[in-house]
């Protein structure tokens, strides 16, 4: 779980808000599982000056750093907010060489996803008591998402000869909430197992050149496209019912 320090505070809350937050981050690494660091503030390498970024890092550490030392656990993993690696190779490459001084492993992205055009619509839907189009929502998320899965194994297979462990990217919303059940049955009828992100990244996909900078955050599969000197392989869109629904909200 990528935590993004500065989310831990809501508008109005006071220190109660903050302390149950926390708590639910502590539920996290007592059952088992990891967290890692998103930032602080969930701003963009693209945007920021280095030095800012890297400060925006920094601050977003201490809960999570805190919450793993109490399970003798140190915090190890960071990925970069909107999967924006910079816009130029030598800044991308001078952040990665602070990740790794600070004790980083960047965790990558292959299969990345429009989920949460999705969750957007899902939410205003619940907000105004609409169950039916709400349902409606998640059943094409689950369509969309087994769309997605078939895309990049099919990425995978043309640029690598088969398919490596794969890092599905999902946010925490109210959709996967209700609805995480019924994608990991979809998930596990196509074949997968878990792992954790250590056994996934000693593939040796992981290890391929990756030269990738530019406005877009993209799979890691892309990365390697593009490395490559390839094409860019579109990825599949939301439906355009949902994308206009999203596309008409307020953000």
């Amino acid at each position: 779980g990528f935590v993004n320090k500065g989310k831990l505070v809501a508008p109005g809350e006071g220190p109660a808000g903050v302390a149950a937050r926390t708590a639910v981050l502590r539920q996290w690494v007592d059952a088992g599982l990891e967290l890692g660091n998103h930032t602080y503030s969930h701003r963009s390498l693209n945007r920021l000056p280095r030095e800012e970024f890297e400060a925006d890092t920094l601050q977003g550490e201490p809960v999570t750093r805190k919450l793993l030392a109490e399970k003798g656990r140190t915090l190890r993993y960071f990925r970069h907010p909107f999967l924006q690696v910079g816009l130029e190779l030598p800044k991308r490459r001078a952040f990665e060489r602070f990740l790794a001084e600070q004790g980083y492993t960047v965790a990558p992205v292959t299969i990345d996803n429009d989920e949460y055009v999705f969750a957007f619509v899902y939410a205003d839907a619940l907000r105004r008591g609409d169950r039916a189009q709400a349902d409606r929502i998640a059943a094409a998320y689950l369509d969309y998402m087994d769309g997605v899965f078939a895309f990049f194994e099919g990425v995978s297979q043309r640029l690598l000869g088969r398919e490596p462990a794969q890092v599905l990217l999902l946010h925490a919303n109210s959709l996967n909430a209700d609805r995480f059940g019924a994608l990991a049955e979809r998930i596990e009828q196509r074949g997968y197992r878990y792992a954790t992100l250590e056994e996934v990244l000693r593939d040796p996909a992981y290890a391929l050149p990756d030269d990738y900078v530019g406005a877009w955050g993209i799979s890691w599969l892309h990365h390697w496209e593009v490395t490559a000197g390839q094409p860019r392989t579109p990825s599949p869109d939301p439906p355009a019912w949902i994308q206009q629904a999203y596309d008409a909200l307020a953000r």
